[in-house]
């Protein structure tokens, strides 16, 4: 089996957990005497640094979210002074404000370490060609995957985004073997590549890849691997955090092994924000253990998941991270029933009649919540057969009533019609903010 850093992937349970103890520990002292708002969370309940003695102690600590990002924007948050930071990277907000995180580079050495290990789980080693087309920018997909790659010894191509027609000549051309973007450009990629008649194998030599910043399916997953031919790793990350990397899955896809010797996760209520028992869905929580620029300390990541601790056959020990099924900030609520994104696609994906592109219409009519999902027709149904159509629209809107427990709309079209994306797609138009 091939590891990245086998001493610290498969170090035993007891050991990580002592090891997540004294990290910990320290992170706490460093973030109380480091980080002012942190400290007045901890003052607030008279919480003291001395007071938090191992792992088992973390649930005594205040929670951090996202508004206090915004809160002490720009570099509010920064536990080292801006000479000791070597790169900030940022996500959008609500606000205006971008949420913004700074990085030492002993921040960005770890960052890229974890994103090593994830390409290695991708089949990735010293001799591979890797092709970045996830963006570069203040989004930390491209740089987090190039680092990674280059801490692996690797070749590393960082195409970026876009420009789709020139990726696949250089996937071809430099012979690239693992490819890092989102789900849905993979997608755009695969379709580009069987409309241009390549063959994989030959004119395409990818053997694997990871994909991440959006969500996706395990039958989006199945499709890619069956039509490019490849391993395709499911990867998760966030720029607050530390990029891609966090967390990734192996060949064995028992969850996305977390980096937890860097990155500790929990699983709370969302409603109570009540620590739950492994296995149980819920809100992910993030606590860094090692970062210097900007730690976060019970970090609020609104993801909603679960744990995982069975044992995986790659032989990695540590915790494993289930799929993520949606957002408890951004799911939708349609007539008073809660619906994820990801679940749509659960049920589109089913049917081998239609293809993995769709979008979400959400309206209100006369005070009441409608939603269409227009979704393409696979290149094999004849859009003459106006009869044929017609039952996979009414079996299709049958399937997702059941799966959903509310009814939707849903608008079958012709094969391109649904807007590709070449970065992160946009699933859902809700006009109901307008």
């Amino acid at each position: 089996m091939q590891y990245f850093q086998k001493e610290i992937e498969t170090m035993s349970k007891a050991d990580k957990r002592a090891l997540q103890s004294e990290r910990l520990v320290k992170m706490v002292k460093y973030v109380y005497e480091n980080q002012k708002p942190y400290r007045a969370k901890m003052d607030a309940i008279k919480l003291k640094p001395s007071d938090i003695k191992s792992i088992d102690d973390i649930y005594k600590l205040p929670y951090t979210v996202k508004q206090d990002l915004r809160d002490a924007y720009p570099f509010g948050m920064m536990a080292r002074p801006r000479k000791d930071l070597v790169r900030l990277h940022a996500s959008s907000a609500t606000t205006g404000k971008l949420t913004v995180a700074g990085y030492t580079q002993n921040d960005i050495d770890v960052w890229g370490d974890c994103a090593a290990r994830s390409l290695v789980m991708a089949g990735a080693d010293k001799d591979s060609v890797i092709h970045v087309a996830y963006g570069y920018g203040l989004f930390t997909g491209g740089l987090g995957m190039h680092y990674g790659g280059e801490h692996l010894g690797a070749v590393v191509v960082p195409a970026s985004a876009g420009n789709t027609q020139k990726q696949i000549q250089l996937i071809s051309d430099f012979g690239a073997d693992i490819i890092c973007c989102t789900p849905s450009y993979i997608i755009y990629l695969t379709e580009e590549i069987e409309r241009l008649g390549l063959k994989i194998g030959t004119d395409i030599k990818l053997k694997g890849g990871v994909f991440g910043a959006e969500a996706w399916s395990e039958g989006m997953r199945a499709d890619i691997e069956r039509r490019l031919g490849i391993r395709a790793c499911d990867i998760y990350g966030l720029s607050e955090i530390a990029g891609p990397g966090v967390a990734c899955d192996c060949q064995f896809k028992t969850g996305m092994h977390f980096q937890d010797d860097h990155f500790y996760p929990e699983i709370v209520d969302v409603n109570t924000l009540e620590p739950l028992p492994m296995g149980e869905s819920g809100e992910l929580v993030i606590t860094t253990l090692t970062k210097e620029g900007m730690p976060l300390i019970r970090y609020r990541t609104r993801d909603i998941a679960s744990l995982n601790d069975d044992p995986c056959p790659c032989g990695r020990t540590s915790v494993k991270l289930n799929k993520i099924t949606g957002r408890s900030d951004d799911m939708l609520i349609i007539r008073g029933v809660n619906v994820f994104p990801s679940q749509i696609e659960s049920v589109l994906l089913k049917d081998e009649n239609i293809t993995p592109n769709y979008h979400i219409n959400v309206d209100r009519v006369n005070n009441l919540d409608t939603m269409e999902i227009v979704v393409e027709l696979s290149p094999n149904v004849k859009v003459d057969e106006v009869a044929h159509v017609e039952e996979i629209r009414k079996k299709l809107a049958a399937n997702m009533a059941s799966a959903l427990s509310v009814s939707a709309k849903i608008t079958l079209v012709t094969p391109g019609t649904v807007a590709r994306s070449e970065g992160k797609a946009k699933r859902i138009t809700d006009n109901r903010k307008l």
